[in-house]
């Protein structure tokens, strides 16, 4: 509705658009206005004129377009034009008479005939594009393609570029109405791609060839533009030979677009386009920024894996030259005196683009190509590196080891040896910079080849982190081996850290007191991991080493030390934590009475304390639990008003002038989502997602003492389960939603609940469930629909029976949904096994993204059963629903989890739902008897433990399947390996279900033969659940007398008394404590009814230490 305008209004507007045009201009210039009055005055006027006459309006912005001499306002007006006129919220087109938008369309084309700025050239081309991929598709302008073609071929070199620059953002747009006119395109750009072109109007047809490209689906419709790939290359080549560089690299991006989104397009060109990228890196004329873009082309198609795996392995020639111009590239720094001085953070100080563009692509290259193809290649080339006389040499050698562990960590692991002393050596080297880097790649290696390199190479790595520590010249090397320290001890267990610890604990304290702040703050953060990975081994240092935080804690109080504040906040709750509340108690209270009054004092925004002391508020409440609760009302006020921080968002269009300079400002992350740039503040996110982290551990620790926060952290957190912008603070979210449940469950049943009842539970319930589903529907990552499922799982445990019908349902559906969508996956991931570059490296990828998607079955899985033991038989009508997405799962093509999961979805069927489940038997036995045989002793398991199941409930449906059920079981049991470690749990269960069998259909078989193969084959020990249930149905048979048990004249008595004397041995293992005493008493009545001899020899057949046990048991 457009809002009633005053009469002072109305005269404003009947002048702004009334014949005189100077009223019309000078609200144009408002609207550029710096002034905020002026402008927002301008735009309420602008805004009437819409609303009331958007005709009118409309035609005066064109025609200052077409008339007006100066080009701002030209340009605004292009600007205004553009966006009155695309499909956004205030999309005027619809609104206007036909007659207007016919005149806009031919001055907007005139225009473009007569326009003399190139910049509003750019503009007005924007503004027909904007305009034209609304109207087009439906012929709503059926002169503008063939205006632009008759422009193509004008001599006017800036008419061309103009076609050419619609051309690429129709194509971007709306591509699929110019794929009727493929042969007419490919033409033109052939045209204007060639030699003869100018500069701009080559860079233009570049563009909008590769927008074409790209948005044509059909893989021969694109390969009619191949014989385009050649003059692509000689756009960016003449470039460069004329000194055209920033026309080159506007040529580079284009291409490096065109090798993420289809790189099997170039693969005929690969040789060529490849070497000529890295002629480019090499040549040392060229700009920086041109040879970083050449590098980033390679590297792009290296990434572009899911498009064209392995396709760039196989050119090893270009990934040494690649690698060799990458290794050249670190040897660019400086021995710059602030990082000698140590005075500052800096410690990149002296390091240039160069280093730091080399280093990322270092890093990314291995993830890309993997170990098998880099490390061979850095073989090659480090050796030389190490062994020549200039420092910096040694220092690139280091810091590339360092960069490439994580993509090559498999193969490094197969080469420790050789890596290690290769790295130690180092450490002896004269120059500071050169034993910085090495410690440094001790500390990657720690984390990317942990904990291998942990247990083989402790006696060598910690002697020499201790010696670096000693460095008193170099307080920068002494700073890095303490958090090198950090790295090694993160993958450690304590056994290896225990001999080293006096040593490094010692030498820890003493950095604490040093002068420099960069070594007090490296070795606080490394007292605090090698606490938190000694824990209670700590408490022998712990009296020593807590005075000196204490110290720090209440002394580092001036701006220049609030980071070492910080660090000693974590490092004396990580302390807490690993010598527990006994010990630290005491500390405890004071220290949180110096957090107390930090926390009422006024912080900066860019003060770190307020993170660390989120964090270590958490970790002393779990160190203290319920003692804790006192403090919660000092603590979660802010924790909220962290968690509720709205992220700083900035977002302009992807290829707007005012793009995001991403290199000035580290804490801006950007994303491009369509043809929007969105960038990020990151540590507001990374603040936030601290918060939720928090939040989700209070609840976990304080249960149903968390119960008075819930309706303030409820709201806070469930939107949170869509935050799109930072997955920590949705994987926060989901982890405590059943921690909210269970919290308010714990509270209701122990009376905390401030006189809240289930109804309270019910609510929650109903606010938590369908927000977990409708995020699982919307979750992108493979990884968090897992945690979706699994807290999904969780909270129906806790309140399942609350849910009623439609949300199960809708749960029922999601399921559905995610089975189909990883399905599709699975067959994309197949295509990709297809393509002609598929190699080793690529297999191994793909096995890791299949992991991830079976551990997403295990969770569909036990959701399933959960759902069917709280709803039993009112289930089946959606499990009838599931069984064509289940029944699949059996396949002998699919994976064994796919497999073992179907089987443990009919077990939980079968044994929730009794005797209404008798009408699955048909369908589901005759896969279940297959199982049992199968290679995988998971799905074998599940298969007997199924059996089982039907033997108990089954009744005479399972009759007829008794003999073959034997013989399936019978061969489980007698296979030659069945009790060996990883077979185990399935013999257990074929025992536990022979033992069903012996029960429920003694009838059917020869038991004179099955019941003792049965005895023969126990105690049972793998699997201790059904050890409870098998030896307290032994128990049962020998309380009464089962003769087939018992046999001809006892004899398999002293076989019971072995079982009863091992079981018992075994303390709360493998029986219930009621079934212990039932076998006690069993065995004190044989004492008092069998003859001594028979007694004698029962007791003989035991070993040693069980009569002495057995003994001991029946005395007391």
């Amino acid at each position: 509705m457009a809002s009633k305008m005053s009469q002072l209004e109305q005269a404003q507007v009947a002048a702004i658009l009334g014949p005189d045009p100077t009223p019309f201009e000078t609200l144009v210039s408002h609207l550029m206005s710096t002034n905020n009055d002026q402008r927002s005055q301008a735009e309420s006027l602008f805004n009437l004129c819409k609303q009331h006459h958007p005709d009118a309006l409309s035609l005066k912005l064109a025609h200052l377009l077409q008339s007006s001499f100066h080009p701002e306002a030209r340009a605004m007006a292009a600007i205004l034009l553009r966006k009155q006129l695309t499909r956004d919220n205030s999309y005027l087109w619809p609104h206007l008479n036909p007659s207007t938008q016919s005149t806009l369309k031919s001055i907007l084309l005139a225009c473009v005939q007569r326009e003399a700025s190139k910049t509003i050239l750019k503009k007005l081309c924007d503004t027909v594009s904007e305009l034209a991929s609304g109207i087009l598709p439906d012929n709503g302008w059926p002169e503008l393609l063939p205006f632009m073609l008759q422009c193509v071929t004008s001599d006017d070199p800036r008419l061309r570029e103009s076609a050419l620059l619609i051309f690429a953002q129709l194509a971007q747009y709306i591509g699929e109405t110019l794929i009727p006119h493929l042969d007419t395109l490919h033409t033109v750009f052939l045209q204007c791609l060639s030699s003869g072109s100018n500069p701009d109007v080559r860079i233009a047809a570049l563009s909008a060839s590769i927008n074409f490209i790209q948005c044509l689906t059909n893989a021969s419709d694109r390969d009619r533009f191949q014989d385009l790939l050649p003059l692509m290359m000689q756009t960016l080549t003449e470039a460069l030979n004329c000194g055209q560089e920033s026309t080159a690299q506007e040529a580079l991006e284009l291409l490096i677009d065109l090798a993420g989104t289809e790189p099997r397009f170039l693969r005929r060109q690969l040789v060529d386009f490849v070497g000529s990228m890295l002629q480019i890196a090499e040549a040392k004329s060229l700009e920086e920024g041109t040879r970083h873009l050449a590098i980033e082309f390679v590297i792009t198609l290296a990434e572009a894996r899911e498009r064209a795996p392995g396709m760039m392995r196989k050119l090893p020639q270009f990934i040494h030259r690649l690698f060799a111009v990458l290794m050249s590239m670190l040897l660019d720094i400086k021995d710059d005196p602030a990082w000698h001085s140590a005075d500052s953070e800096d410690e990149d100080a002296g390091e240039t683009s160069n280093y730091s563009v080399a280093q990322e692509c270092l890093d990314r290259l291995s993830i890309s190509l993997g170990g098998s193809t880099i490390l061979p290649v850095a073989s090659d080339l480090l050796p030389a590196y190490l062994a020549a006389p200039e420092w910096e040499k040694h220092h690139a050698a280091l810091i590339c080891l360092a960069q490439i562990a994580e993509g090559c960590s498999k193969v490094m692991i197969k080469n420790l040896e050789q890596i290690v002393s290769m790295v130690l050596n180092s450490f002896q080297d004269p120059h500071p910079r050169v034993r910085w880097a090495a410690i440094n790649a001790v500390g990657q290696l720690s984390t990317d080849l942990g904990p291998d390199l942990q247990m083989q190479f402790h006696d060598r790595v910690l002697p020499a982190l201790a010696r670096a520590m000693d460095d008193f010249q170099n307080p920068r090397v002494q700073a890095h081996a303490a958090s090198a320290v950090l790295n090694f001890s993160e993958n450690c267990t304590p056994e290896i850290l225990t001999p080293y610890m006096d040593g490094i604990v010692g030498k820890l304290l003493v950095l604490l007191q040093n002068g420099k702040q960069m070594v007090q703050e490296g070795a606080l953060t490394a007292l605090a991991s090698v606490a938190d990975s000694s824990q209670e081994l700590f408490q022998k240092y712990y009296d020593t080493v807590m005075p000196y935080l204490k110290v720090i804690l209440m002394n580092a109080t001036d701006k220049s030390n609030r980071m070492l504040r910080a660090k000693s906040m974590e490092c004396i709750s990580l302390v807490g934590m690993a010598v527990g509340k006994e010990k630290f108690r005491d500390d405890a209270k004071q220290v949180m009475e110096v957090l107390m009054s930090l926390q009422g004092s006024q912080m900066e925004a860019d003060d770190p304390t307020t993170s660390y002391m989120l964090q270590a508020w958490a970790r002393l409440c779990k160190c203290l639990g319920q003692d804790f609760l006192p403090y919660m009302n000092v603590v979660m006020p802010p924790l909220l008003q962290s968690a509720q921080l709205k992220p700083d968002v900035t977002i302009t269009s992807a290829g707007s002038d005012a793009d995001i300079d991403e290199s000035d400002d580290e804490s801006i992350e950007t994303i491009t989502l369509g043809d929007k740039r969105i960038g990020i503040k990151t540590s507001v996110l990374e603040e936030k997602a601290t918060a939720c982290n928090m939040l989700c551990c209070y609840a976990d620790e304080l249960k149903e003492g968390f119960f008075p926060w819930i309706d303030q952290v409820a709201p806070t957190l469930v939107p949170l389960l869509k935050f799109y912008f930072h997955e920590e603070v949705r994987k926060a979210a989901v982890s405590a939603m059943p921690e909210l449940l269970r919290s308010a469950k714990l509270a209701i049943e122990k009376g905390q609940a401030q006189g809240r009842n289930e109804s309270y539970l019910k609510q929650l319930s109903d606010y938590i469930v369908p927000a977990l589903v409708e995020a699982l529907h919307k979750e992108p990552e493979v990884e968090i629909c897992s945690s979706m499922l699994d807290a999904l799982n969780e909270c129906i445990q806790i309140s399942g029976p609350l849910l009623d019908e439609s949300q199960v349902r809708s749960i029922v559906d999601e399921i559905k949904e995610v089975i189909t969508a990883s399905s599709t996956r699975k067959g994309e991931r197949e295509q990709r096994t297809k393509a002609e570059d598929f190699d080793v490296e690529e297999g191994e990828l793909l096995k890791e993204e299949n992991e991830q998607e079976e551990e997403l079955f295990d969770q569909i899985g036990d959701c399933l059963g959960t759902l069917i033991k709280i709803f039993k038989a009112s289930f089946l009508p959606f499990f009838d629903e599931l069984s064509s997405y289940l029944t699949p799962m059996w396949g002998k093509d699919k994976t064994a989890e796919e497999r073992r999961i179907a089987i443990c979805i009919f077990d939980d069927v079968v044994e929730q739902c009794r005797e209404a489940a008798l009408k699955y038997y048909d369908t589901y036995l005759p896969f279940l008897l297959e199982a049992c045989n199968d290679e995988n002793p998971d799905v074998r398991q599940a298969a007997v433990y199924g059996l089982g199941v039907c033997a108990e409930f089954g009744g005479p449906v399972f009759l007829p399947l008794v003999g073959e059920a034997l013989s399936r079981l019978n061969a489980v049991i007698r296979h030659s390996e069945a009790t060996h470690p990883e077979n185990v749990m399935a013999y257990d269960n074929a025992v536990s279900a022979l033992g069903k069998i012996c029960q429920f259909y003694r009838g059917s078989i020869d038991a004179a033969q099955v019941v003792p193969l049965w005895l023969n084959c126990l105690p049972i020990k793998g699997d201790l659940i059904e050890a409870k249930v098998v030896h307290e149905q032994l128990c049962s048979m020998v309380e009464r007398s089962d003769r087939e048990l018992l046999g001809p004249n006892n004899q398999y008595l002293p076989k019971i008394v072995a079982v009863f004397a091992e079981v018992l041995c075994a303390g709360k293992d493998l029986a219930t404590e009621q079934t212990a005493s039932r076998m006690i008493n069993l065995l004190r009545q044989l004492q008092q009814t069998l003859p001594a001899s028979t007694l004698a020899s029962t007791w003989s057949t035991l070993q040693p230490q069980q009569q002495l046990a057995l003994q001991s048991i029946l005395s007391s």
